[in-house]
């Protein structure tokens, strides 16, 4: 099982520390052990512009696949998201991965003037349609050329969609390539049947195998106080979903993500191993880079046992 890293875009204090505090993150991934850079996308918030970001972690990197968890199709016009997508994989050198997702924030949709009427999932798979045509070389808007560049990857970059749900699997079995998945709770059977699912969907749909993604936030202790990686994931969500009532944030944070030792966030990686994920990508809930070197540790531990 490979283990990828999210950059902390999403963190209170990013531009506190600065820009430079993404480069820094981008770099010691690349380096380290991991098979992925990840970041998702926000409009309504503070975080990055993620298309922006897309160049600039292709510029960081040499080595990782950077992959989008998640972007939301329909925030974009379809044609100019393929282009920026493109162009992305291109300065990549064919290194991008596209999680897409529905989205569940009407707050972003009318920050981005974009229709909430097209906040389904027939939406998503309508516009997933419309980039890998242009990828293909289609010409789909009567311009003297296609709209260009072509990506490295043929076909264009790998599509997973964003779910933490049966329903949306079996709708994205026609034309994603996998599942940018997420668990709040750590419920590693949860996961295994909705991977079950989707190998069933996958096969019934007459499509190759899906990759099986998940991801989670993670907090490692580390010795302060009793009860302080805790803290960190009760802030981080307090900010993070900030489009929730509070109290509601309050009731979730003693039991999403992981919060705990080393040794303990290990066991639960082993644990998603053995039910056949592909990946984990771990989610920080602060940004200071220490907890990517280590994750790193235990990422080349896991590598080293054979899981």
């Amino acid at each position: 099982m490979e283990i990828g890293m999210t950059l902390p875009v999403m963190e209170p204090d990013l531009w506190e520390r600065g820009a430079a505090t993404l480069e820094e993150w981008a770099r010691a991934v690349d380096d380290g052990p991991f098979s992925s850079l990840c970041f998702g996308e926000r409009v309504a918030f503070d975080n990055p512009h993620a298309l922006t970001l897309l160049g600039a972690a292709a510029a960081w990197t040499r080595r990782v696949r950077i992959v989008t968890t998640v972007l939301v199709p329909q925030l974009h016009e379809p044609v100019p998201l393929a282009k920026a997508l493109a162009t992305a994989d291109q300065l990549s050198g064919g290194r991008l991965t596209v999680g897409l997702g529905v989205g569940g924030r009407e707050e972003d949709y009318r920050a981005a003037g974009a229709d909430l009427a097209t906040q389904t999932m027939a939406g998503m798979a309508e516009r997933a349609g419309v980039m890998r045509r242009v990828w293909a070389g289609e010409n789909l808007t009567g311009a003297t050329l296609p709209v260009g560049p072509p990506p490295v990857q043929p076909g264009g970059p790998p599509l997973l969609v964003g779910t933490m749900g049966p329903r949306t699997v079996r709708h994205a079995a026609s034309w994603a390539d996998g599942l940018a998945g997420v668990t709040l709770d750590l419920d590693v059977a949860a996961v295994s049947g909705l991977f079950d699912l989707a190998r069933t969907a996958w096969a019934d749909a007459g499509r190759p195998e899906p990759r099986l993604t998940t991801s989670f936030w993670v907090a490692l202790d580390d010795g302060r106080e009793p009860g302080w990686a805790r803290t960190q994931v009760h802030r981080h969500l307090r900010h993070y979903m900030n489009w929730l009532p509070a109290e509601l944030v309050d009731a979730m944070a003693p039991t999403t993500g992981f919060a705990g030792t080393g040794a303990e966030l290990r066991e639960v990686l082993s644990r998603l191993a053995d039910v056949g994920c592909h990946e984990v990508q771990v989610i920080p809930v602060q940004s200071d880079v220490d907890l990517v070197h280590r994750v790193a540790e235990l990422a080349g531990e896991l590598a080293g046992s054979g899981r």
